[in-house]
């Protein structure tokens, strides 16, 4: 049946079915999950502990990311870092390289930066309201409401795009994203149960996750079904409505990959500030909308002894949060004792793996190495 006629049919069927005028009831939810929970990394199953450091790590890495994604980072921090203790003595430069290519890499600083605020001025304990958790380095809104519901079972609900998603739908409610978030927040908040905040929070991020999904939604699962208004109307796919997205404009740029005779490749550090603040990169030049060839090719390192710079066929592409970004890739052939210019090194390719270079770079280098000699 196609998505018109199903439409027609939900809207013929919602004209003779009673509809409840009623809030959804929050402990069917609550009994949904009881059934259904997902079973993740950082969430404590029925009778476990919950540790609010566990439940903290995995919010930040989260943000604008996968669960799938999230997963295999979250196990290896945490056997590195166990507690936050460990994770505030930690340099910053490993945390950076343990986060290389999960984005969004200013959550990795802000994450050792809170780290080390918990360890230092509050003996290792998180706090527990919102309010005081949003004092906290890289904690919003959001977070803050996360970890206080679900770590300590305050009245919170966090909401994020799930739960904007789930009640958007549920409320059918017009008004666009992004100026409709705090509606969906009030209208969120109103469905709080009296008790099992904890859980509820999780339950709303997994109905969201699982049954209420963007595309082709589970509806006869979902324990909500009766009171969504959009379901009734046939619309769920419509919501929730979304202003569309200005796509920014393409940058462009050069990286200049250099390998060393005895297999090793120059990098340098970025900048503290700004885009991938700290992370390692191959030399390059700046990022702009219009760039020509003998421009990016004066931003080339100056190596001793000179050495020709040759432009690979084809280039880089990679879309950032607010641009797109093509990368034009230059390659040269160094001898083994050329030293490295002023603020730079030289790394072993066997040791790239382990340096913080965010996913751009590593596209680079696997895009000038890929044919090239170890």
């Amino acid at each position: 049946m196609t998505l018109a006629k199903r439409a027609v049919a939900r809207k013929k069927e919602a004209s003779i079915r009673p509809r409840s005028s009623a809030r959804p009831d929050p402990l069917a939810l609550l009994a949904w999950y009881d059934r259904h929970r997902r079973i993740l990394p950082w969430r404590a199953r029925p009778g476990e502990a919950i540790d609010p450091y566990r439940v903290w790590l995995s919010e930040i890495m989260l943000q604008q990311t996968t669960v799938k994604a999230v997963a295999p980072y979250f196990a290896r921090f945490i056997a590195r870092w166990p507690n936050v203790q460990s994770l505030a003595k930690a340099p910053l430069e490993d945390v950076l390289k343990g986060w290389a290519g999960l984005g969004y890499y200013a959550r990795a600083r802000n994450l050792h930066a809170c780290a080390q605020a918990v360890a230092k001025t509050r003996a290792g304990k998180f706090p527990q309201t919102v309010e005081a958790l949003r004092e906290l380095p890289g904690v919003g809104d959001y977070t803050a409401a996360a970890i206080a519901a679900i770590a300590f079972d305050q009245p919170a609900v966090p909401v994020d795009g799930n739960v904007e998603r789930v009640v958007a739908r549920i409320y059918a409610v017009e008004e666009s994203l992004p100026a409709a978030k705090p509606k969906l927040r009030a209208l969120a908040a109103a469905l709080m149960p009296p008790a099992r905040y904890s859980d509820f929070a999780q339950a709303l991020m997994d109905l969201g996750a699982t049954i209420c999904t963007p595309k082709t939604p589970a509806c006869s699962l979902c324990p909500w079904n009766a009171d969504c208004a959009a379901h009734a109307r046939g619309e769920e796919e419509t919501f929730p409505r979304k202003t569309p997205k200005r796509e920014g404009q393409l940058r462009r740029g050069a990286a200049f990959v250099a390998l060393r005779e005895d297999g090793c490749v120059l990098l340098r550090r970025r900048p503290e500030k700004g885009l991938l603040a700290g992370m390692s990169e191959v030399p390059g030049s700046d990022w702009h909308s219009e760039m020509e060839e003998a421009t990016m090719r004066r931003a080339a390192p100056k190596l001793i002894p000179p050495v020709p710079w040759r432009r690979l066929a084809g280039s880089v592409e990679h879309v950032f949060t607010h641009f797109p970004l093509t990368l034009s890739v230059y390659f040269a052939q160094v001898p083994r004792r050329s030293p490295p210019p002023s603020g730079m090194r030289w790394v072993r390719r066997r040791e790239l793996p382990g340096e913080a270079l965010p996913s751009v770079m590593r596209k680079v280098i696997a895009h000038a190495l890929e044919e090239k000699p170890r």
